[in-house]
C-alpha cells in the first residue's frame, strides 16, 4: 500500500479528529519504556510529521507531560473520553509531531522504517529484520 500524500485520523469515540496536509517525514517504532507504558504494548508505532502540516479538526486532546530518560520533556496527547493514545511530542524536536499509527483512519499503509530505543525492547517482542535499529533513540 502506498504512503498517502495527506491523511486523517482520530480517537475511537470520534471526539477528536485531525488531518495532516502532507505525508510523513518518517515512520518509526519506539521501544522506550515511556512509550511502552503510555500505549500498553511493546512499542509505539508512530507516524512523524512536520507540526506545520497538522490540523486539529475536532475536539481537544488531554496531555500528559514527563521528563523522558533523555532529559527532554515528552508530551503525550490522548482522548479524555475514550482514552485513545493519539500524539507524542518532545521538547527536543518541537518542529515534529508523532501520531500513533493506530489512530489513522487507514493504518494499513504504515510501515516502520526505524526502531528507536531498542535497548529497551522487550525480549518477547520480535523486531522486524527490515528496519534500521537505533539503541538509544537519537
Amino acid at each position: 500500500m502506498a504512503v498517502p500524500a495527506n491523511f486523517s485520523g482520530g480517537c475511537a469515540c470520534e471526539s477528536i479528529r485531525y488531518h495532516s496536509s502532507a505525508g510523513p517525514v518518517a515512520m518509526i517504532n519506539c521501544h522506550c519504556r515511556d512509550c511502552q507504558r503510555a500505549g500498553g504494548s511493546a512499542y509505539s508505532p508512530t507516524v512523524v510529521i512536520q507540526t506545520v502540516d497538522f490540523q486539529l479538526l475536532r475536539g481537544e486532546p488531554r496531555y500528559h507531560a514527563i521528563t523522558a530518560a533523555s532529559g527532554n520533556i515528552a508530551r503525550r496527547g490522548f482522548c479524555d473520553r475514550c482514552g485513545s493514545p493519539l500524539f507524542a511530542a518532545s521538547s527536543a524536536r518541537p518542529d515534529v509531531l508523532g501520531i500513533r499509527a493506530s489512530s489513522l483512519d487507514d493504518p494499513g499503509w504504515f510501515r516502520a522504517q526505524r526502531e528507536y530505543w531498542t535497548r529497551s525492547a522487550q525480549p518477547w517482542d520480535i523486531l522486524s529484520p527490515d528496519t534500521v535499529k537505533i539503541a538509544n533513540g537519537a
